[in-house]
């Protein structure tokens, strides 16, 4: 379905259409997937009056009540309709959390559509909580994540969430992932056992590379191999992680155990505690083989990207991923794990 909305309109996630080719904007394409702020306020800059949007490649944005049902009946928002400054506008700060997220997980969507939303929400948050990791942010960031995992719990999207997954070498888009799988893995081992607190587990789970926003960049971001120092500097990210979270007060120890274990192996040639066994958090295990799937089946200057069987395979005969948890995470696949 293709809708008309004004520039300032777009959010990440929505596939747009230009009108016009690409010698009049800044883009190789006419059409495509945006990923963040930065593409709309390009768009904006290019003095587009209104473009399209492909709401059967991408999420639709309702503003308010109104345009929410124009829009999952095929309307159109209109200028009539678009929300007005107030004079007693709040001067709270703006939530990192997109609008739309709070009214995707309350609404009746489809499963497909509704995944669509929390998946391209979850990058904005993540997005946004690496540029600015204020403790403030991060109390944002965690509601969000709650609403996000209480969908997952309340629905069966795995499929549809993991055919979303955008690999590349963002460390937000990274998180996200890791987050949705660790997650989806999380609900599948632990269903219908008590004790568990899943949305401060997703609040880890989601959080666990948030210490790589106290690394230098050019470190994080370099497209070679790292120098022996460089890799030093990189394995200190979950310890920072962990201090980050604790000095924000925001989540639970458990979950800021998550953070500080991830990268943890049974063997103990893991980091930065060298932990092995038993000695590892359980939930840090379902936070490493997340992070570790995502990591093989993305483009890395080290790797090419490996299909989700590659992967898998690759996990189980090179990597000792052989117990229950594993099954369980293999399965989360289905037929592409075959």
């Amino acid at each position: 379905m293709l809708l008309k909305l004004k520039p300032e309109q777009l959010r990440p996630g929505m596939y747009v259409i230009l009108p016009s080719n690409w010698l009049h904007h800044p883009f190789l394409k006419n059409s495509f997937l945006l990923r963040n702020r930065q593409q709309i306020e390009k768009i904006m800059r290019s003095g587009f009056e209104e473009v399209m949007i492909d709401t059967s490649k991408g999420i639709s944005m309702p503003l308010q009540e109104s345009e929410q049902a124009a829009l999952l009946k095929g309307g159109e928002a209109s200028e009539e309709n678009a929300p007005e400054e107030s004079e007693n506008a709040s001067c709270e700060p703006e939530s990192i959390v997109p609008e739309i997220l709070n009214k995707a997980v309350a609404s009746g969507l489809g499963a497909e559509e509704k995944a669509r939303i929390i998946y391209w929400s979850s990058l904005e948050i993540m997005g946004k909580l690496f540029a600015d990791p204020r403790a403030e942010k991060i109390a944002q960031a965690k509601k969000g994540i709650f609403q996000v995992v209480d969908a997952v719990f309340s629905e069966d999207m795995a499929t549809h969430l993991i055919k979303l997954f955008r690999h590349d070498l963002c460390t937000y888009t990274h998180s996200v992932n890791v987050g949705m799988l660790s997650i989806l893995l999380a609900k599948s081992f632990f269903k219908g056992q008590a004790g568990h607190n899943f949305g401060e587990l997703g609040a880890g789970f989601f959080l666990h590379d948030i210490g790589k926003s106290r690394i230098d960049p050019g470190i994080i971001n370099k497209p070679g191999l790292l120098t022996e120092s460089e890799w030093e500097q990189m394995k200190a990210h979950p310890k920072a992680g962990y201090d980050l979270l604790l000095e924000s007060g925001q989540l639970t120890e458990e979950s800021r155990v998550i953070v500080m274990q991830h990268h943890e192996r049974e063997n103990g040639s893991g980091y930065p505690m060298g932990l092995k066994g038993s000695q590892i958090f359980p939930y840090a295990r379902i936070c490493r083989m997340a992070d570790v799937f995502d990591a093989l089946t993305s483009t890395r200057p080290y790797h090419k990207k490996r299909s989700a069987f590659e992967a898998l395979n690759l996990m189980k005969k090179s990597m000792c991923f052989k117990d229950e948890l594993f099954t369980k995470f293999v399965r989360l696949f289905g037929d592409g794990a075959n």
